[in-house]
């Protein structure tokens, strides 16, 4: 204690500063480390003494420094001067008011550490309030040196932290500046002012520190004090500083202005307008920064003035500060660090306001941009794997809570990009804002609001829906659903040309469910009646988009549509039920009135609406029920249901019925009534393999409706099955799903065939030939199922009426008469071989052959499947069947007319689209001829050909008409083989004649010149090596040197042996290995061999041949090569030409080992094909 006084009085003599401070620091030293209080008061009492007895404050300095920083290291004592020395206030207030800096500094520091305790504070404010607040503030303003600005500036932190003084402070400002504007000067100042100096001075330290008290006022009271710092233009100079190089400076400032903007004059005053542009170079900038808590702030900042701009003040003038903000936007969202991602995302959403994007031209490709990065960071954020640990609460805590942080993330983007969608639907009624002006006509137009729009759509598609589904796997948020159903809701209006098909796509993804679901779940509670509206408003503009465009059913009328729409916007908000109590409801068969019954339509069409795209969240079993009590609920009371409600209750029954489940005939009965009280079954139809099955399964409604849902099913499928004709050699192809269905009705229900039959006749063409399509695909298919009786006698039925009816001009019947006959033919061609014909194909032979009397050769669509039936009929039969059929035909003189009339267009219209029908003309006359000559049956009308129009036929012969060919080299082998005898056919010349020459009398009719003629036709035919026609050319060789050498057999040997005969057959033997066991090939030979043209085929060479044969695997040859195999075999055998009697033996027994028991004229089944929609019989052809 002895040396205290002596350290204070050294301290209050030396004049040296270095010692003073020296002695100031041993003298807090020794207070502090020996803690006694009889030492601080001792030491109190000196300071009190000094300063009563020093005449000059200039000597009170270094006590009122030793003071300050006795209170600083020791605070309780603050409490005690002020209660102990209260004096001690007035020398204070002498110190500031005396003219030395240093003297006002060390009183001001001393100030502060008072001030810094509550009780001293509380017990000074009156000293305040009544003399330090107008004198602080002047020093603080007139300060000149660091030391009085950073010590005032400490005490203003130190009062700043107490209302009252804040209240002090303020009111005194404010008063200072009304005097200052009604009197001038009044020489006092006020707070907002002295820190506005201080922000302008180049002191980094003092700007921080100026702004630091500017945010400690507006903390205590944005709204009372932030008008003074407005008014005294402190945010311009804030968003100036935006631009310094101080991350502190610039996280002051940011607090400052994020304060300053909850009072409106910031925005009324153009402060924000002003300093937009200083507030998104900040953000550029800082963004490259690491300081996460100024990129947090900064976006703060921004997300405050974007949100409280005032509409009607723009803020941004040009669009190239726009697209600024906008990228700025995006490289924030981008960030790793959630905290300033989700920061971001707040700014976006406030962004995306009408008023900020409206200055020409709206940069949507920017906003595009925007929204990509936004929702790609929430992708990222949500596919992040959760931090789980092992085990315990903590770990479910941990979980929960990393659950929930995503969950607020994804809302708060998605109120961004439901910002978006209503920025969409605000510029639509904007012109200016559809497309870019500036943009030039040529150019491509991208940068659109349609394009935008669509943006929207696809971006809500892809990312907001998945992650919505995702999030909501783990938790449901009832604020998150809410915005996400009004952002669907809101894209049926922004995108109205797809409104439609993202309806659909949203029902097939089970959006009816979730939706009824979340009715269900957040159903009572006035907090949860946003969720409810959102949830009915969207389920019903889905519903109504579905109805408008309905899935495979006819759209409602308008005025239909209109009730339907009034009906769901009533009744959906009161559907808040679970599905089990929607079925009891929908179940109730007491009396039901009005509303109740208006909610169930509802109910129905919804559940309708699931069911259609796939979503069945119902029990199928409960909901036939259901339907069952509903449809005898309404017959009960009277009622019939509109008509798309009865749809819906038809179509579900129809969905949920299962394979032996059947309905009461009371239900069926009442279907049936409701169904007969209909004008037109398409509207209540909707197309299902299901609701086919359900009308043809119970014969009630089959026999009253089965014509025209049948009907309807064909008019609804989309497919031509024009694929299902085109048999490809590997097997048939897999059936649709919906016509193994229908396949399945028809196999068990065989005499829903006669109603197909009906409708290829009655109906439209389209419809008609998918029903033959489909006909003839169930008959290849379905070999086993017995239908052809009842097929033709149905037919014939049908032909008979149509005769009656329409005799005079059978083409003007029925457009689909062709189909029918089409699938007769097919019929036809499906019985086996070598079958009787009975009584009704008799008589079907006899109506056909009349129709075709009846028609004219223009009536290809008729004759053409008429004369495949008659032929296959001839030649599918046994011999006694087929004398009877020609007997029936050759009857009929018209049909024979009719042929002639025919043959003789053969030449002008070769190329015609009649080729076909010629071509069936030509071999029909051929098998009349055939069995009329065999038979010796009556002729009732002959029939005139023109030889010589056949021989140049055959000569000259048209492209691609190989068929046609062949069919008239049948006709004239069948001709030659008669020797031009035949009772029905008349070989006529045209025209004058040359006189016939000596060795034209032996060939007549022919004359030498034709028969070379026809020997070079033949040549050139055989040339084209196709197969058919090949067979046919030397069919016709055969019959015509046969015929030459009954005649004149010189003739025969000369054409035989003709050396062209050589060149050609070589020509044929070079189209490929062993080509010479092609039977066309082996038959010519055999020829060759038999008139001893050994000029053409020399012993040698048929020794190479036969040493090839026995090489080759005879097992592979068709039955067809076969046969002229032999016959080969048997010739060069008579001709004495086998020197090799072994192999010969080898040879004859492997032949006859695999030659078919069958007789050679027998008709295979394979034998009957349908070339180019023409009938033959291969082995007609052939033989």
């Amino acid at each position: 204690l002895s040396y205290l006084p002596l350290l204070q009085g050294l301290l209050c003599t030396v004049e040296d500063g270095s010692v003073t401070d020296l002695c100031i620091e041993v003298l807090i030293q020794l207070t502090t480390q020996l803690k006694l209080e009889q030492t601080i008061h001792c030491l109190l009492d000196e300071c009190h003494k000094e300063l009563c007895n020093t005449p000059s404050m200039r000597g009170s300095l270094a006590t009122l420094t030793l003071l300050g920083k006795l209170v600083d290291a020791i605070p309780a004592l603050a409490d005690e001067l002020v209660m102990e020395h209260g004096n001690l206030m007035e020398h204070l207030l002498r110190g500031l008011v005396y003219p030395s800096e240093g003297v006002q500094a060390s009183v001001c520091y001393l100030y502060g550490k008072l001030y810094s305790s509550p009780m001293a504070a509380e017990i000074l404010s009156g000293h305040f309030r009544e003399k330090l607040c107008p004198l602080f503030l002047s020093i603080l303003d007139g300060a000149q040196t660091k030391e009085l600005q950073f010590n005032c500036l400490g005490l203003l932190r130190q009062l700043l932290k107490y209302d009252l003084f804040v209240s002090m402070i303020m009111n005194k400002s404010a008063l200072a500046e009304s005097a200052e504007s009604i009197a001038g000067p009044s020489g006092e100042t006020s707070l907002p002012l002295v820190l506005k100096k201080l922000l302008l001075s180049r002191d980094e330290t003092l700007q921080v520190a100026s702004a630091h008290c500017i945010t400690a006022v507006l903390v205590h009271s944005p709204v009372k004090h932030a008008s003074a710092f407005i008014h005294a233009d402190i945010p311009e100079f804030l968003f100036e500083h935006l631009s310094s190089s101080s991350e502190v400076l610039i996280w002051s400032s940011y607090n400052c202005l994020i304060l300053l903007a909850e009072e409106p004059l910031f925005f009324s005053k153009c402060h924000t307008v002003y300093g937009i542009e200083a507030v998104v170079r900040s953000l550029q900038g800082n963004l490259k920064m690491n300081n996460t808590e100024l990129h947090k702030q900064g976006l703060l900042l921004f997300a405050e003035i974007l949100t409280r701009q005032p509409e009607e003040i723009k803020l941004f003038t040009n669009s190239a500060m726009c697209r600024d903000a906008s990228r700025a936007l995006q490289e924030a969202v981008s960030s790793p660090v959630l905290e300033v991602a989700t920061e971001a995302v707040k700014a976006i959403s406030a962004f995306l306001r009408k008023d900020h994007q409206s200055t020409p031209p709206v940069q949507y490709r920017e906003l595009q941009a925007l929204l990509e990065a936004m929702l790609s960071r929430c992708a990222e954020f949500s596919q992040s794997p959760l931090n789980r640990r092992p085990l315990g609460h903590a770990s479910s805590r941990d979980s929960e809570k990393a659950i929930l942080r995503r969950g607020r993330f994804l809302l708060s983007t998605l109120e961004g990009f439901r910002n978006a969608c209503r920025l969409a639907m605000e510029f639509q009624s904007e012109p200016s804002a559809q497309e870019n002006p500036f943009t030039a006509p040529s150019a491509k137009k991208e940068d659109t609001l349609e394009a935008f729009s669509e943006f929207l759509l696809s971006a809500c598609d892809c990312l907001c829906i998945p992650m919505v589904m995702r999030h909501s796997e783990q938790a449901t948020h009832p604020a998150l659903m809410e915005v996400f159903l009004s952002i669907l809701h809101s894209l049926f209006v922004i995108v109205p040309h797809m409104k439609e098909k993202f309806s659909k796509k949203l029902a097939a993804s089970s959006f009816i469910r979730l939706t009824l679901e979340l009715k269900a779940r957040f159903r009572s509670g006035p907090s949860y009646s946003a969720l409810n509206q959102v949830c009915s408003s969207f389920l019903f503009y889905m519903c109504l988009n579905l109805l408008s465009v309905p899935e495979k059913t006819e759209p409602l009328p308008q005025e239909e549509l209109s009730e339907v729409s009034e009906l769901l916007q009533h009744g959906l908000p009161q559907i808040s039920s679970r599905i089990p109590e929607s079925l009891a409801f929908l179940s109730d068969r007491q009396y039901v009135e009005g509303a109740a019954r208006q909610k169930q339509y509802c109910i129905l069409l919804i559940f309708y609406l699931a069911y259609v795209h796939e979503d069945r969240f119902v029990s199928e079993a409960e909901l036939s029920v259901a339907l069952q009590s509903f449809l005898l609920s309404m017959q009960n009371q009277g009622e019939r249901p509109p008509l798309v409600v009865f749809r819906a209750s038809i179509y579900l029954l129809a969905v949920c019925q299962d394979g032996d489940c059947t309905l009461d005939e009371a239900v069926v009965g009442a279907i049936r009534k409701f169904l007969e009280n209909i004008p037109d079954l398409c509207l209540v139809y909707t197309h299902h393999p299901l609701l086919l099955n359900f009308f043809l399964s119970y014969p009630e409604l089959m026999s009253r409706f089965g014509h025209h849902i049948l009907e309807l099913w064909f008019s609804w499928e989309e497919s031509s099955y024009e694929e299902l004709d085109d048999v490809p050699s590997a097997g048939e192809p897999m059936l649709p799903t919906s016509l193994a269905s229908l396949f399945q009705i028809l196999r068990s229900s065989p005499s829903i065939l006669l109603i197909l039959l009906d409708l290829i006749y009655s109906s439209p063409v389209d419809i008609a030939h998918k029903v033959l399509i489909i006909l003839r695909t169930f008959l290849r298919r379905n070999e086993d199922v017995q239908v052809s009786g009842l097929i033709r006698g149905h037919f014939l039925l049908i032909l008979k009426h149509l005769l009656v009816e329409h005799g005079a001009s059978p083409s003007g019947a029925s457009r689909n008469l062709p189909l029918l006959l089409s699938l007769l033919s097919l019929v036809q061609l499906r019985n086996e071989s070598k079958q009787e014909l009975d009584s009704m194909a008799m008589k079907l032979l006899h109506q056909v052959s009349t129709l075709c009397g009846k028609c004219s050769p223009t009536d290809v669509d008729i004759l053409q499947p008429s004369f495949n039936f008659l032929y296959w009929s001839l030649h599918q039969t046994t011999p006694s069947s087929q004398k009877r059929a020609a007997a029936v035909l050759l009857s009929s003189t018209a049909l024979i007319e009719l042929l002639e009339k025919l043959l003789a267009l053969t030449l002008t219209e070769a190329d015609s689209p009649r080729t076909a029908l010629l071509c069936s003309a030509w071999l029909l006359t051929t098998s009349f001829s055939a069995q009329q000559y065999d038979g010796n049956l009556q002729v009732h009308q002959t029939l005139s050909v023109e030889l010589d129009q056949v021989l140049k036929a055959l000569s000259f012969p048209k492209k691609k008409a190989a068929l046609l060919s062949a069919s008239i080299l049948c006709f004239l082998r069948t001709a030659l083989q008669q020797s031009f005898s035949s009772a029905l056919v008349a070989l006529v010349p045209s025209g004058a004649q040359p006189l016939p020459g000596p060795k034209d009398t032996n060939l007549a009719p022919l004359r030498i010149s034709q028969v070379l003629s026809l020997v070079i036709g033949l040549q050139n035919l055989l040339v084209q090596k196709d197969p058919l026609l090949s067979q046919a050319c030397v069919g016709c060789l055969e019959a015509l040197l046969d015929y030459l050498h009954v005649r004149s057999p010189d003739i025969a040997l000369h054409v035989a042996s003709q050396p062209w005969n050589r060149f050609l057959l070589f020509t044929l033997l070079d189209a490929g290995e062993n080509s010479f066991l092609r039977p066309d090939i082996l038959r010519l030979m055999t020829l060759f061999v038999r008139y001893q043209s050994s000029n053409i085929l020399s012993h040698e060479e048929v020794g190479h041949i036969l040493q090839g044969v026995t090489l080759a695997d005879l097992s592979t040859l068709s039955n067809t090569t076969l046969q002229a195999l032999h016959s080969f075999f048997l010739q060069i055998q008579s001709k004495g030409l086998l020197a090799d009697h072994s192999m010969a033996q080898t040879l004859q027994a492997s032949l006859e080992g695999l030659l078919p028991s069958a007789p050679l004229g027998q008709a295979l089944p394979q034998d009957m094909l349908c070339l180019g929609g023409v009938a033959i019989s291969l082995s007609h052809i052939r033989d």
